[in-house]
């Protein structure tokens, strides 16, 4: 029996460094195609549809759910169900990653005219690098070739492995990338305040163009008051002619405006305006949105401009939108 147990340990303990020497090799593997299948990810503005087969596609069930959790939402779908009524998840805007060790499944194949009809870019995890898969993606992964740890290089093993590995670095990257902070894992929690909204960016919730709230600096008191009171978000923006964003105005100004003039209706938006508003970015989490105004260090607030790098305002995003969304 002792040398039995020995020769037991001693596979496991093989069988740990063929897994580990494969890890470390893949670490030379990532270059301009993980940055490429990054770039395409983050740029999704729907949901990235994970699918594979088998193993492979027991493993893209648990990459699905790492991006989903750190901001990036995905779904997973069986070829199988696609085949059969469910490829009506698909949608322009999404983006497809698939999973298959040979990149020559055939249940995937039968995919792409999918993901061709509606431009969905395919990013895929293959360890071959002139796969089917592989020629036909906008980024491909390639992850091998590596031996498996089956003693006959037959069993889904190492593959596996290094398929959930690269898995964790996209997820990571898109992370960072998003500048996602552990707050906002209680947001994205299903028992949280906004739920799988706050997964969502705030260009799709923030109210824009017509609806965006907006005056002068020339504005008069009663100008300003009829422009929110119009757009009903409780704050109106102070912009250049050219769509420069001066400052805020919010409702709750007027208090301490009635409070500090005894005759305030000869003030403008220019001399009553807040000239640092809180603003944030068009491409941020919901969930960044909501922990920015909740957390603001001198008081909370209900609305934030969103702006682009050059200070020009896009639109507005309201706390109320966050809750409705989810």
């Amino acid at each position: 029996m002792s040398g039995m147990q020995t020769d037991i340990i001693a596979r496991a303990r093989a069988i740990v460094r063929i897994e580990a020497q494969a890890v470390a090799a893949l670490e030379a593997r990532i270059g301009p195609d993980f940055e490429a299948a990054v770039r395409t990810l983050a740029g999704c503005v729907g949901k990235v549809i994970v699918s594979g087969v088998g193993k492979s596609g027991l493993i893209g069930r648990k990459i699905a759910a790492t991006l989903t959790s750190t901001g990036t939402p995905s779904v997973f779908l069986h070829p199988a169900d696609a085949m059969h009524g469910d490829s009506g998840l698909f949608a322009a805007g999404d983006v497809a990653l698939f999973i298959s060790k040979s990149g020559a499944t055939d249940e995937l194949l039968a995919l792409l005219p999918y993901l061709e009809r509606l431009g969905i870019p395919l990013v895929c995890i293959v360890t071959q690098p002139h796969s089917a898969l592989a020629k036909r993606s906008t980024a491909a992964l390639v992850i091998g070739p590596a031996p498996e740890a089956c003693p006959m290089d037959l069993t889904p093993t190492t593959s596996i492995t290094l398929t959930q590995v690269m898995g964790d670095c996209l997820a990571i990257a898109l992370m960072e990338g998003r500048g996602f902070a552990p707050e906002d894992f209680r947001f994205l929690h299903p028992g949280g305040v906004i739920g799988r909204s706050a997964a969502r960016r705030v260009e799709e919730l923030m109210h824009g163009g017509s609806e965006l709230p907006r005056v002068n600096e020339a504005a008069t008191l009663r100008e300003v008051m009829l422009e929110i009171m119009a757009r009903r978000l409780g704050i109106a923006t102070v912009l250049t002619g050219d769509g420069t964003l001066q400052g805020v105005v919010s409702d709750g100004d007027f208090k301490r405006i009635l409070l500090e003039h005894s005759d305030p209706w000869g003030l403008t938006a220019r001399d009553i305006m807040t000239r640092t508003p809180c603003t944030i970015g068009p491409e941020a989490l919901v969930a960044s949105a909501v922990r920015q105004m909740e957390e603001r260090p001198e008081g909370p607030i209900t609305a934030l401009v969103v702006v682009d790098p050059t200070r020009h305002v896009l639109g507005i995003l309201h706390l109320h939108d966050c809750l409705r969304a989810s």
